[in-house]
Protein backbone atom coordinates (compact mmCIF):
# COMPACT_ATOMS: atom_id res chain seq x y z
CA UNK A 1 0.00 0.00 0.00
CA UNK A 2 0.91 3.32 -0.68
CA UNK A 3 1.21 4.24 3.33
CA UNK A 4 3.70 1.94 3.95
CA UNK A 5 6.30 4.77 3.06
CA UNK A 6 5.12 6.33 6.79
CA UNK A 7 5.20 3.62 8.28
CA UNK A 8 8.31 4.14 10.23
CA UNK A 9 7.31 7.82 10.77
CA UNK A 10 4.30 6.33 12.16
CA UNK A 11 5.64 3.78 14.46
CA UNK A 12 5.27 5.92 17.25
CA UNK A 13 1.52 6.58 17.00
CA UNK A 14 0.63 3.10 16.37
CA UNK A 15 0.47 0.27 18.84
CA UNK A 16 0.39 -3.21 17.57
CA UNK A 17 -3.31 -3.06 18.73
CA UNK A 18 -3.91 -0.19 16.80
CA UNK A 19 -2.09 -1.26 13.84
CA UNK A 20 -4.68 -4.56 14.35
CA UNK A 21 -7.98 -2.38 14.11
CA UNK A 22 -6.07 -0.35 11.03
CA UNK A 23 -5.82 -4.28 9.01
CA UNK A 24 -9.29 -5.29 10.23
CA UNK A 25 -10.75 -2.20 8.60
CA UNK A 26 -8.54 -2.07 5.58
CA UNK A 27 -9.36 -5.82 4.68
CA UNK A 28 -12.86 -5.03 5.13
CA UNK A 29 -12.68 -2.17 2.62
CA UNK A 30 -11.21 -4.38 0.21
CA UNK A 31 -13.87 -6.98 0.46
CA UNK A 32 -16.89 -5.67 1.18
CA UNK A 33 -16.57 -2.01 0.61
CA UNK A 34 -14.99 -1.07 -2.62
CA UNK A 35 -17.67 -4.03 -4.09
CA UNK A 36 -20.30 -2.26 -2.95
CA UNK A 37 -18.78 1.55 -3.51
CA UNK A 38 -17.84 0.17 -7.18
CA UNK A 39 -21.20 -1.64 -8.20
CA UNK A 40 -23.66 1.07 -6.25
CA UNK A 41 -21.96 4.86 -5.95
CA UNK A 42 -22.31 5.10 -10.15
CA UNK A 43 -26.37 4.40 -9.67
CA UNK A 44 -26.29 6.83 -6.65
CA UNK A 45 -27.95 3.59 -5.06
CA UNK A 46 -27.54 3.40 -1.35
CA UNK A 47 -25.61 0.93 0.86
CA UNK A 48 -26.84 -2.17 1.66
CA UNK A 49 -28.18 -2.86 5.34
CA UNK A 50 -26.23 -5.93 5.52
CA UNK A 51 -23.34 -3.69 4.98
CA UNK A 52 -24.07 -1.66 7.99
CA UNK A 53 -24.73 -4.58 9.90
CA UNK A 54 -21.03 -6.04 9.13
CA UNK A 55 -19.78 -2.82 10.61
CA UNK A 56 -21.35 -3.15 13.37
CA UNK A 57 -20.45 -6.53 14.10
CA UNK A 58 -16.93 -5.46 13.88
CA UNK A 59 -17.60 -2.70 16.53
CA UNK A 60 -17.04 0.49 14.14
CA UNK A 61 -19.93 2.08 15.42
CA UNK A 62 -18.92 1.23 19.12
CA UNK A 63 -15.30 2.91 19.03
CA UNK A 64 -16.01 5.96 21.04
CA UNK A 65 -18.94 4.42 23.17
CA UNK A 66 -17.66 3.57 26.83
CA UNK A 67 -17.61 -0.18 27.63
CA UNK A 68 -19.71 -0.50 30.28
CA UNK A 69 -22.38 0.47 27.20
CA UNK A 70 -20.89 -2.66 25.08
CA UNK A 71 -18.16 -0.23 23.00
CA UNK A 72 -14.78 -0.73 22.95
CA UNK A 73 -14.06 3.16 24.76
CA UNK A 74 -11.48 3.93 22.74
CA UNK A 75 -10.48 7.53 21.62
CA UNK A 76 -10.18 10.08 18.75
CA UNK A 77 -7.43 8.38 17.20
CA UNK A 78 -8.54 4.61 16.90
CA UNK A 79 -11.99 6.24 15.42
CA UNK A 80 -10.10 8.55 12.81
CA UNK A 81 -7.60 5.94 11.89
CA UNK A 82 -10.79 3.30 11.45
CA UNK A 83 -12.44 5.57 8.81
CA UNK A 84 -9.45 6.88 7.15
CA UNK A 85 -9.42 3.30 5.93
CA UNK A 86 -13.44 2.95 5.30
CA UNK A 87 -12.89 6.61 3.50
CA UNK A 88 -10.42 4.79 1.33
CA UNK A 89 -13.48 2.53 -0.25
CA UNK A 90 -16.05 5.03 0.24
CA UNK A 91 -16.68 8.04 2.52
CA UNK A 92 -19.97 7.44 2.97
CA UNK A 93 -19.02 4.57 4.62
CA UNK A 94 -16.66 6.98 6.65
CA UNK A 95 -19.21 8.59 7.65
CA UNK A 96 -22.38 6.52 8.32
CA UNK A 97 -20.05 5.24 11.77
CA UNK A 98 -20.37 9.01 13.27
CA UNK A 99 -24.08 8.12 13.88
CA UNK A 100 -23.12 5.93 16.47
CA UNK A 101 -19.64 6.94 17.69
CA UNK A 102 -20.48 10.58 17.73
CA UNK A 103 -24.08 10.29 18.77
CA UNK A 104 -24.66 8.17 21.53
CA UNK A 105 -25.10 11.06 24.11
CA UNK A 106 -27.97 12.35 22.32
CA UNK A 107 -30.17 9.27 22.70
CA UNK A 108 -33.70 9.88 24.09
CA UNK A 109 -34.83 7.91 26.55
CA UNK A 110 -34.22 7.30 30.46
CA UNK A 111 -32.84 4.36 32.95
CA UNK A 112 -32.38 0.82 31.53
CA UNK A 113 -34.10 1.81 28.39
CA UNK A 114 -31.78 4.46 26.95
CA UNK A 115 -28.94 1.68 28.57
CA UNK A 116 -30.60 -1.07 25.93
CA UNK A 117 -30.28 1.94 23.11
CA UNK A 118 -26.57 2.71 23.27
CA UNK A 119 -25.73 -0.95 23.67
CA UNK A 120 -27.68 -1.24 20.35
CA UNK A 121 -26.24 2.02 18.83
CA UNK A 122 -22.51 0.33 19.54
CA UNK A 123 -23.25 -2.55 17.23
CA UNK A 124 -24.96 -0.19 14.47
CA UNK A 125 -28.71 -1.08 14.96
CA UNK A 126 -29.63 2.12 16.73
CA UNK A 127 -28.23 5.63 14.88
CA UNK A 128 -28.76 8.69 14.52
CA UNK A 129 -28.57 11.82 12.38
CA UNK A 130 -28.87 15.36 13.07
CA UNK A 131 -30.72 18.11 11.84
CA UNK A 132 -28.47 21.57 12.20
CA UNK A 133 -28.31 23.55 9.04
CA UNK A 134 -31.60 25.72 7.61
CA UNK A 135 -32.32 26.90 4.16
CA UNK A 136 -30.56 30.32 5.46
CA UNK A 137 -28.18 29.38 8.19
CA UNK A 138 -24.96 27.58 7.65
CA UNK A 139 -21.96 27.90 9.77
CA UNK A 140 -23.45 30.68 12.58
CA UNK A 141 -25.53 27.71 14.27
CA UNK A 142 -26.65 30.65 16.72
CA UNK A 143 -28.94 32.22 13.79
CA UNK A 144 -31.06 28.94 13.76
CA UNK A 145 -34.86 29.82 13.29
CA UNK A 146 -36.72 26.35 13.74
CA UNK A 147 -38.78 26.44 16.80
CA UNK A 148 -39.56 24.09 19.95
CA UNK A 149 -42.00 24.98 22.21
CA UNK A 150 -42.94 23.15 25.57
CA UNK A 151 -45.91 22.24 26.17
CA UNK A 152 -45.53 20.07 29.21
CA UNK A 153 -43.70 17.18 28.85
CA UNK A 154 -42.77 17.73 25.67
CA UNK A 155 -41.46 19.65 22.59
CA UNK A 156 -43.65 21.00 19.50
CA UNK A 157 -41.14 21.70 16.43
CA UNK A 158 -42.16 23.69 13.95
CA UNK A 159 -39.39 24.98 10.82
CA UNK A 160 -37.63 23.48 8.45
CA UNK A 161 -33.91 21.99 8.08
CA UNK A 162 -31.53 21.41 5.36
CA UNK A 163 -28.57 18.89 4.70
CA UNK A 164 -29.83 16.24 7.10
CA UNK A 165 -28.38 13.13 5.93
CA UNK A 166 -29.46 9.68 7.48
CA UNK A 167 -32.96 11.20 8.35
CA UNK A 168 -34.66 8.04 6.65
CA UNK A 169 -32.11 5.24 7.74
CA UNK A 170 -32.05 6.97 11.03
CA UNK A 171 -33.74 5.67 14.62
CA UNK A 172 -34.07 9.19 16.12
CA UNK A 173 -32.84 13.03 14.68
CA UNK A 174 -31.34 15.21 16.82
CA UNK A 175 -32.60 18.76 16.05
CA UNK A 176 -31.32 22.13 17.08
CA UNK A 177 -33.90 24.46 17.40
CA UNK A 178 -34.48 27.88 18.68
CA UNK A 179 -36.26 27.60 22.07
CA UNK A 180 -40.10 29.44 21.79
CA UNK A 181 -39.61 31.25 24.90
CA UNK A 182 -42.10 34.49 24.72
CA UNK A 183 -40.39 36.26 27.75
CA UNK A 184 -37.31 36.60 25.44
CA UNK A 185 -36.12 39.91 24.07
CA UNK A 186 -37.53 39.95 20.44
CA UNK A 187 -39.30 36.04 21.14
CA UNK A 188 -35.41 34.81 20.82
CA UNK A 189 -34.72 32.41 23.41
CA UNK A 190 -31.95 29.90 23.75
CA UNK A 191 -31.26 26.73 21.58
CA UNK A 192 -31.52 23.51 22.16
CA UNK A 193 -30.89 19.63 21.12
CA UNK A 194 -34.17 18.01 20.79
CA UNK A 195 -33.79 13.99 19.76
CA UNK A 196 -37.22 12.97 17.88
CA UNK A 197 -37.21 9.40 17.27
CA UNK A 198 -39.25 7.52 14.45
CA UNK A 199 -39.32 4.17 12.47
CA UNK A 200 -36.64 3.31 10.39
CA UNK A 201 -36.79 3.73 6.65
CA UNK A 202 -38.96 6.78 7.70
CA UNK A 203 -39.45 10.85 8.44
CA UNK A 204 -41.37 11.13 11.84
CA UNK A 205 -44.75 12.17 12.31
CA UNK A 206 -45.77 15.22 11.10
CA UNK A 207 -42.26 15.57 9.55
CA UNK A 208 -42.13 16.26 5.88
CA UNK A 209 -39.26 16.23 3.34
CA UNK A 210 -37.48 15.33 0.32
CA UNK A 211 -34.28 14.02 -0.70
CA UNK A 212 -31.46 16.77 -1.62
CA UNK A 213 -30.01 16.19 -5.66
CA UNK A 214 -26.48 16.25 -5.10
CA UNK A 215 -22.93 15.53 -6.96
CA UNK A 216 -21.71 12.94 -5.01
CA UNK A 217 -22.58 11.75 -1.46
CA UNK A 218 -23.73 8.90 -2.58
CA UNK A 219 -24.74 5.76 -0.87
CA UNK A 220 -27.37 7.50 1.39
CA UNK A 221 -29.89 10.52 0.48
CA UNK A 222 -29.37 14.12 2.28
CA UNK A 223 -32.68 15.35 2.83
CA UNK A 224 -34.15 19.24 3.16
CA UNK A 225 -36.86 18.67 6.10
CA UNK A 226 -40.14 20.36 7.17
CA UNK A 227 -41.81 20.39 10.80
CA UNK A 228 -45.00 20.79 11.40
CA UNK A 229 -45.63 20.28 15.41
CA UNK A 230 -43.58 17.26 15.37
CA UNK A 231 -43.72 16.33 19.06
CA UNK A 232 -40.98 15.14 21.36
CA UNK A 233 -40.33 14.34 25.00
CA UNK A 234 -38.46 16.11 27.21
CA UNK A 235 -35.44 14.75 28.18
CA UNK A 236 -34.27 14.40 31.99
CA UNK A 237 -31.17 13.72 33.37
CA UNK A 238 -30.02 10.61 35.91
CA UNK A 239 -31.25 12.70 38.81
CA UNK A 240 -35.05 13.22 37.12
CA UNK A 241 -34.29 16.81 36.42
CA UNK A 242 -35.15 18.71 32.88
CA UNK A 243 -32.31 18.97 29.83
CA UNK A 244 -31.17 22.05 30.40
CA UNK A 245 -31.28 24.58 27.42
CA UNK A 246 -30.39 27.46 26.72
CA UNK A 247 -26.93 27.27 24.24
CA UNK A 248 -27.17 24.03 22.43
CA UNK A 249 -25.61 25.81 19.06
CA UNK A 250 -22.46 26.11 21.26
CA UNK A 251 -21.97 22.27 23.07
CA UNK A 252 -22.39 21.71 18.87
CA UNK A 253 -19.80 23.80 17.82
CA UNK A 254 -17.70 22.58 20.33
CA UNK A 255 -18.55 19.24 19.62
CA UNK A 256 -17.73 19.36 15.95
CA UNK A 257 -13.52 20.01 16.87
CA UNK A 258 -14.24 15.41 16.68
CA UNK A 259 -15.68 15.92 13.73
CA UNK A 260 -13.26 17.78 12.01
CA UNK A 261 -10.84 15.70 12.94
CA UNK A 262 -12.96 12.78 11.11
CA UNK A 263 -13.61 14.64 8.05
CA UNK A 264 -9.38 15.24 7.94
CA UNK A 265 -9.59 11.04 8.40
CA UNK A 266 -11.92 10.70 5.58
CA UNK A 267 -9.99 13.04 3.66
CA UNK A 268 -6.91 11.42 3.92
CA UNK A 269 -8.95 8.13 3.38
CA UNK A 270 -9.88 9.74 -0.33
CA UNK A 271 -6.82 11.06 -1.18
CA UNK A 272 -4.95 7.61 -0.57
CA UNK A 273 -7.23 5.74 -2.37
CA UNK A 274 -6.95 8.41 -5.43
CA UNK A 275 -3.33 8.18 -5.12
CA UNK A 276 -3.62 4.32 -5.06
CA UNK A 277 -5.37 4.03 -8.03
CA UNK A 278 -3.33 6.15 -9.94
CA UNK A 279 0.01 4.40 -9.02
CA UNK A 280 -1.47 1.34 -10.27
CA UNK A 281 -2.94 2.65 -13.35
CA UNK A 282 0.39 4.15 -14.22
CA UNK A 283 2.28 0.68 -14.24
CA UNK A 284 0.04 -0.45 -16.62
CA UNK A 285 -0.52 2.38 -19.00
CA UNK A 286 1.13 2.63 -21.98
CA UNK A 287 2.28 5.28 -24.03
CA UNK A 288 5.05 5.72 -26.60
CA UNK A 289 6.15 1.89 -25.65
CA UNK A 290 6.65 2.32 -22.33
CA UNK A 291 4.17 2.50 -18.42
CA UNK A 292 3.54 6.28 -18.30
CA UNK A 293 5.29 5.34 -14.51
CA UNK A 294 8.37 5.59 -16.59
CA UNK A 295 7.57 9.95 -17.41
CA UNK A 296 9.15 12.08 -15.07
CA UNK A 297 5.85 14.08 -15.05
CA UNK A 298 3.74 11.13 -13.81
CA UNK A 299 6.89 10.11 -11.04
CA UNK A 300 6.91 13.88 -9.68
CA UNK A 301 3.20 14.00 -9.40
CA UNK A 302 3.50 10.95 -7.23
CA UNK A 303 6.05 11.46 -5.42
CA UNK A 304 4.23 15.20 -4.62
CA UNK A 305 0.84 13.64 -3.74
CA UNK A 306 2.17 11.03 -1.70
CA UNK A 307 4.07 13.62 0.62
CA UNK A 308 0.84 15.29 0.72
CA UNK A 309 -1.24 12.32 1.96
CA UNK A 310 1.84 11.04 4.84
CA UNK A 311 1.52 15.07 5.47
CA UNK A 312 -1.83 15.30 6.71
CA UNK A 313 -1.49 12.12 7.88
CA UNK A 314 0.95 12.79 10.75
CA UNK A 315 -1.09 15.93 11.20
CA UNK A 316 -4.28 13.83 12.35
CA UNK A 317 -2.45 11.26 14.12
CA UNK A 318 -0.63 14.49 16.18
CA UNK A 319 -4.39 16.49 16.50
CA UNK A 320 -5.94 12.83 17.44
CA UNK A 321 -3.89 12.42 20.38
CA UNK A 322 -3.82 16.10 21.36
CA UNK A 323 -7.79 15.18 21.61
CA UNK A 324 -7.09 12.17 23.26
CA UNK A 325 -5.28 13.78 26.09
CA UNK A 326 -7.42 16.59 26.66
CA UNK A 327 -5.31 18.93 25.19
CA UNK A 328 -6.21 19.77 21.47
CA UNK A 329 -8.37 22.95 21.01
CA UNK A 330 -10.14 24.98 18.02
CA UNK A 331 -6.98 25.56 16.06
CA UNK A 332 -5.79 22.38 16.22
CA UNK A 333 -9.01 20.80 15.10
CA UNK A 334 -9.53 23.39 12.57
CA UNK A 335 -6.05 23.56 11.02
CA UNK A 336 -6.28 19.37 10.52
CA UNK A 337 -9.77 19.75 8.37
CA UNK A 338 -8.37 22.77 6.68
CA UNK A 339 -5.04 21.25 5.48
CA UNK A 340 -6.73 17.89 5.05
CA UNK A 341 -9.72 18.81 2.81
CA UNK A 342 -7.79 21.04 1.25
CA UNK A 343 -5.08 18.27 0.17
CA UNK A 344 -7.77 15.88 -0.78
CA UNK A 345 -8.73 17.66 -3.77
CA UNK A 346 -6.00 18.81 -4.82
CA UNK A 347 -4.51 15.06 -4.97
CA UNK A 348 -7.82 13.81 -6.25
CA UNK A 349 -7.33 16.04 -9.22
CA UNK A 350 -3.98 15.22 -9.64
CA UNK A 351 -5.29 11.16 -9.63
CA UNK A 352 -7.91 12.34 -11.99
CA UNK A 353 -5.17 13.97 -14.52
CA UNK A 354 -2.71 10.33 -14.34
CA UNK A 355 -5.64 8.79 -15.55
CA UNK A 356 -6.64 11.33 -18.23
CA UNK A 357 -9.47 10.61 -20.41
CA UNK A 358 -10.25 7.41 -18.43
CA UNK A 359 -10.09 8.85 -15.05
CA UNK A 360 -12.78 11.09 -16.49
CA UNK A 361 -15.63 8.34 -16.73
CA UNK A 362 -17.33 6.01 -13.74
CA UNK A 363 -15.43 3.22 -15.48
CA UNK A 364 -12.95 4.48 -12.49
CA UNK A 365 -13.44 5.29 -8.76
CA UNK A 366 -11.04 8.35 -9.25
CA UNK A 367 -13.99 10.23 -10.28
CA UNK A 368 -15.98 9.40 -6.78
CA UNK A 369 -12.80 10.45 -5.11
CA UNK A 370 -12.41 13.29 -6.41
CA UNK A 371 -16.28 14.21 -6.15
CA UNK A 372 -16.32 13.04 -2.66
CA UNK A 373 -13.41 15.47 -1.79
CA UNK A 374 -15.05 18.64 -3.03
CA UNK A 375 -17.52 18.05 -0.20
CA UNK A 376 -14.59 18.00 2.59
CA UNK A 377 -14.07 21.40 2.07
CA UNK A 378 -17.77 22.98 2.70
CA UNK A 379 -19.33 20.35 5.63
CA UNK A 380 -18.20 20.61 9.59
CA UNK A 381 -17.41 24.08 8.16
CA UNK A 382 -16.22 25.41 5.24
CA UNK A 383 -12.16 25.71 4.24
CA UNK A 384 -13.31 29.63 5.08
CA UNK A 385 -14.23 29.21 8.46
CA UNK A 386 -11.42 27.52 9.53
CA UNK A 387 -9.19 30.26 8.50
CA UNK A 388 -10.96 32.33 10.11
CA UNK A 389 -10.78 30.35 13.39
CA UNK A 390 -6.95 29.86 12.77
CA UNK A 391 -6.32 33.82 11.82
CA UNK A 392 -8.38 34.96 15.04
CA UNK A 393 -6.53 32.64 17.59
CA UNK A 394 -3.23 34.13 15.93
CA UNK A 395 -4.33 37.36 15.40
CA UNK A 396 -7.13 38.44 17.83
CA UNK A 397 -10.63 39.20 16.29
CA UNK A 398 -10.55 42.11 13.59
CA UNK A 399 -10.17 45.54 14.73
CA UNK A 400 -12.46 47.01 11.86
CA UNK A 401 -16.38 46.21 13.04
CA UNK A 402 -18.18 44.20 9.45
CA UNK A 403 -14.11 43.02 8.70
CA UNK A 404 -15.29 39.43 9.40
Amino acid sequence: MADDAGSAAAEGYLTPERMMMRDVARQFVRDEVLPAANRLDPVKGDMPRELIDKMGELGFFGILIPEEYGGLGLGAFEYCLVAEELARGWMSVASIIARGNSFYRSIPGEGDERRRKIELMARGRYLGAAALSEPGTGSDLSGVQCRARRDGDEWVITGSKYWCTFADGADYISVLCRIDDPAAPAGRGGTISVSVEKPKGELPRGCSGSPIPKIGYFGWKTWELHFDQVRAPVRRDAAGHDEAGGSAHRAVAFGLGLARAHTAARSIGLARGALEDAMAYAKERIQFGQPISDFQAIRFKIATMATEVEAARQLMYYVCSEIDAGRAGRVETSMVKYFASEMAERVTSEALQILGGAGYTTLHPIERYWRDARLTKIFEGTSEIQQRIIADALLGKPTVRGSN
